[in-house]
């Protein structure tokens, strides 16, 4: 027989759950997570799951009961130890819904620290529904291996998170009017990544925007993007960069 692999593999089903994490602490799921546990993914009494809350890091649990409806898990060791998170924020115009859930579920993928929904002039959607994009976050945190949620802030008019941002960390922002490019422009240190709505700024959030301190203009390329795409292709020249990417 094949020998019994002494740490758990990356295959195991990943959970979040939403109380802090220790050794021998037990778990009690039901509604959609104990569903997928039991009946999606058939797992009985005596099977493994990776499980994190967001703090304490990825932790081996084991179910120990299973009814109808109803999953008790007991939290036997720690995987891993919570991430480092690079220190980038990603502000963002919101587009359609399901646009939206994208670019949110790719961004945390992606690494992004905190994702901050943005009202301008342009922007299509009316209102944001935090909770939709929180359950996304940590369904994409679960699916790649993170160990720590990206904050999702509430939406904010743009010339409030103009005024009231930290000028200590950097704005990059897409200027479709052109700007260095991205693989240039971005430097180490705190950064707040902006990217507009669906036909981009207008002249006058252009103007607020580049006399914003600290506010670096940049160019992703020749071809027009979506919105979303925009977001995340900025997200990720950042990483490549100077973010984790390069570890």
């Amino acid at each position: 027989m094949p020998a019994t692999p002494a740490w758990p593999t990356r295959s195991l089903p990943r959970l979040f759950a939403r109380k802090l994490l220790a050794q021998w602490t037990e778990v009690e799921l039901d509604g959609a997570p104990a569903h997928y546990l039991a009946n999606v993914l058939r797992l009985k009494e005596g099977a493994d799951v990776l499980m994190f809350d967001g703090q304490s890091g990825e932790w081996l649990a084991k179910i120990v009961l299973a009814r109808k409806g109803r999953l008790k898990l007991r939290v036997e060791r720690k995987t891993r130890d919570p991430e480092t998170i690079p220190d980038v924020w990603l502000a963002f115009a919101p587009v359609k819904r399901s646009q939206t859930d994208w670019l949110v579920e790719k961004a945390t993928e992606l690494g992004a620290a905190r994702l901050i929904p943005v009202m301008t002039r342009r922007t299509v959607a009316d209102r944001v529904k935090l909770e939709r994009l929180e359950a996304i976050a940590i369904e994409a945190a679960e699916q790649c291996g993170r160990t720590v949620l990206p904050e999702i802030a509430e939406p904010l008019p743009l010339a409030r998170l103009l005024g009231e941002r930290d000028s200590g960390r950097t704005l990059y922002f897409a200027d479709e009017a052109g700007g260095q490019p991205a693989a240039e422009a971005f430097k180490s240190g705190p950064a707040l990544i902006l990217t507009g709505p669906e036909g981009g700024f207008t002249e006058e959030e252009r103007a607020a925007i580049r006399a914003s301190p600290d506010a670096v203009p940049i160019s992703l390329g020749p071809r027009i993007l979506r919105a979303e795409t925009a977001a995340l292709a900025a997200l990720a020249a950042w990483m490549s960069a100077v973010g984790d990417w390069r570890t």
